[in-house]
């Protein structure tokens, strides 16, 4: 894409370039797509002994350089290459480079939870910055206060109101919109508002990584089609414990929504054996097409991020994608 301004009476023409990273293409490609701008060209490759390289094919003079990523699977593979493929576009003289950070890794590590423990959030936020990202757009962080851990502009999007139209559309009767815990109550109740449900709340503790205890339920479950609805989905313990949780309190039926399905050890096998009618997550991170069947459903973001790329490189408001009301 390009588009032509008058900067001190000389027509300039700025360039929007794509390139994905080897870890979402197929989110990349529907980008694109959307875009109608097809993905530039970048050689990425590990050596041996593991470390990355990359080089863009085409070149990236004087564009604004948009990298398709999300940091997950393998997590620090896939930073990494984010960092190089910023380094080489710097160097390659791009006007500007914009990280699309589908899912942001180590997202969970925003606070000491313990003495002597890092905040790794942070820490990928300072990488990212020193190697020449200029922007950031992502959807769903764990925490919305990690916005506060870049010195650069965040577009920080949601993806509640393509869950809002995938279970309109289902017509649904009876709906209780559940939040995993206290910390995830406000974006549970604003999906409750635009399904025109009731909430829930419950209460959890962790006693271990990737564990998790579910101690209440504040709210009437009882008889009702209950969504529960959470950031990430990784190896489904909370997933099954609330699962079991919402039954014991009465619920008819459970479906859960979650922006990331990052589907780590046992939690495919966990999910198929939970009394759960559907399990709809993003396509933030990939998921294997043999595993996209029976309660697994995908839906993708590409429009929602190919609007927001959009209106970053057209210098319009990206505030519109931030508002419960927009509709894909």
């Amino acid at each position: 894409m390009a588009e032509s301004i008058k900067l001190h009476n000389v027509e300039v023409t700025k360039n929007m370039m794509l390139f994905s990273g080897s870890q979402n293409p197929e989110l990349a490609e529907k980008i694109s797509k959307h875009l109608g701008v097809d993905l530039g060209n970048v050689k990425l490759k590990a050596f041996e002994n593991g470390e990355v390289y990359a080089r863009y094919l085409d070149s990236v003079r004087g564009s604004d350089v948009f990298l398709i990523q999300s940091v997950s699977g393998k997590v620090n593979d896939a930073l990494m290459e984010l960092l190089v493929m910023t380094d080489a576009a710097k160097r390659a003289s791009a006007r500007s480079v914009t990280a699309v950070i589908a899912h942001y890794g180590y997202s969970r590590q925003d606070k000491k939870s313990a003495a002597r423990e890092p905040i790794t959030a942070k820490l990928v936020a300072n990488l990212l910055t020193v190697a020449g990202v200029g922007r950031i757009i992502t959807v769903d962080l764990h925490q919305g206060q990690i916005q506060g851990f870049f010195d650069i502009p965040v577009n920080h999007l949601t993806a509640l109101p393509i869950f809002a139209d995938y279970f309109l559309s289902k017509k649904l009767k009876d709906i209780c919109i559940v939040s995993p815990d206290v910390g995830r109550a406000k974006a549970a109740k604003k999906l409750s508002d635009m399904l025109d449900a009731n909430l829930a709340i419950m209460q959890k503790t962790r006693p271990d990584h990737n564990a998790a205890e579910i101690t209440n339920v504040i709210g009437d479950v009882n008889g009702k089609t209950c969504i529960l609805n959470d950031d990430m989905i990784d190896t489904a313990g909370s997933v099954v414990a609330a699962i079991a949780a919402l039954k014991k309190e009465g619920a008819q039926d459970v479906y859960i929504c979650a922006t990331h399905g990052l589907f780590s050890g046992p939690a495919y096998e966990r999910l198929a054996h939970a009394d759960v009618k559907e399990v709809v997550i993003c396509d933030t991170v990939p998921v294997p097409l043999e595993r996209q069947t029976g309660k697994i459903h995908v839906v993708t973001v590409a429009p929602l991020l190919a609007h927001a790329i959009a209106n970053v490189f057209l210098e319009a408001s990206v505030s519109e994608l931030f508002d419960p009301e927009f509709a894909l």
